[in-house]
């Protein structure tokens, strides 16, 4: 009795020990596989369509398919997402160009390896008696972090009209309060997502779209997902397996409508008729998701000289060979093949 239990405790330790030993090393049973568990950040407090990839791949089971255990922190710039990717706080960051772009010149060792929404998704919403973008001199301008997207899209659009911050006031808000700051008039004007957008028109009718941006900059790029190039070379599998879900993802929406705004409402907290009216304009009419790799360097060479001039680029050009590396999402195409819009329909 007494051997018995002394081989039953052994065993106990034994357990105890590969768990102990599972945890460290970031693996999570799951049958007769295991699942390696990565944190992304994403720019926002809490997920827009623009990231909605990345819930699809979730809900889908896409990241599962890749032995993947995802955990999404919601961060509010693109500024944190990048300052997080630097630190090692996140595996992989989902962020607009220029916060990454600016790090990669300051030296952070950082590349991207593909794209959520590579183009513009954004417009800028004011109330019906500002009709031109001259009339913001002197109104209250709602942002986030200087140098962050939304702050960044606003001086795009002050200077078409030769303004500059100096001639507006800034009012720093979360974004996910830019709805309820313009209803009560705090501010004059908020670079909002599209189903922000859809959900400001509906609910009330003295606001319209001031500039769509996505019509304005057409070749400026939007998301890129990004790692540190210390990271990619001991991880580069992870980095694979993970492209290969988003890609799923994209193509997965491009299919499937009904189940791609579901989930969409489910994860922005929008109804089903904004996000069916997003879906609309996203995928339907401007094709934001790429459902190949995305990454297109003339598009990138043109958002970068748009930062150069807006003033928005801090120290030397980086180079465009080490902004990107294409390896891991080349790799991921390789195991899925490239699709076209026709193929997909």
């Amino acid at each position: 009795m007494q051997r018995q239990l002394r081989i039953i405790a052994v065993f106990f330790v034994l357990a105890i020990l590969s768990a102990v030993f599972v945890i460290a090393c970031g693996k999570i049973p799951s049958g007769d596989k295991t699942k390696t568990a990565i944190e992304i950040g994403l720019p926002t407090a809490k997920t827009s369509f623009a990231n909605v990839d990345v819930a699809i791949a979730q809900e889908m089971g896409f990241f599962k398919q890749q032995g993947l255990n995802v955990t999404i922190k919601n961060l509010d710039s693109a500024v944190k997402v990048v300052q997080a990717v630097v630190a090692n706080d996140v595996a992989i960051g989902g962020s607009s160009t220029e916060p990454f772009v600016n790090a990669a010149a300051a030296g952070a060792k950082v590349v991207s390896i593909g794209t959520y929404a590579n183009r513009l998704t954004v417009s800028m919403v004011t109330p019906k008696t500002i009709r031109s973008v001259a009339d913001l001199r002197g109104k209250n301008v709602g942002v986030q972090d200087i140098g962050a997207f939304r702050e960044i899209m606003t001086r795009m659009v002050l200077q078409s009209a030769k303004l500059t911050p100096q001639d507006v006031k800034y009012i720093p808000i979360s974004p996910p309060g830019y709805i309820q700051a313009l209803i009560g008039e705090q501010i004059q004007s908020a670079i909002l997502q599209t189903e922000q957008v859809f959900e400001i028109l509906k609910r009330d009718s003295r606001f319209h779209v001031l500039v769509d941006l996505n019509e304005v900059e057409p070749e400026y790029v939007y998301g890129n997902y990004l790692v540190t190039k210390d990271w990619l070379d001991k991880n580069s599998d992870l980095a694979v397996r993970y492209l290969t879900a988003v890609i799923q993802a994209h193509r997965f929406m491009y299919q499937n409508k009904a189940e791609t705004v579901r989930i969409a409402a489910k994860t922005t907290g929008f109804d089903t008729n904004v996000i069916d009216q997003t879906y609309e304009v996203l995928l339907g009419k401007h094709k934001v998701f790429p459902v190949n790799d995305g990454i297109e360097e003339k598009r990138l060479t043109y958002t970068i000289s748009r930062m150069k001039s807006l003033g928005l680029l801090k120290g030397k050009e980086p180079d465009l060979a080490q902004l990107i590396d294409r390896k891991p999402i080349n790799l991921a195409l390789n195991k899925l093949g490239t699709a076209s819009e026709v193929t997909l329909k």
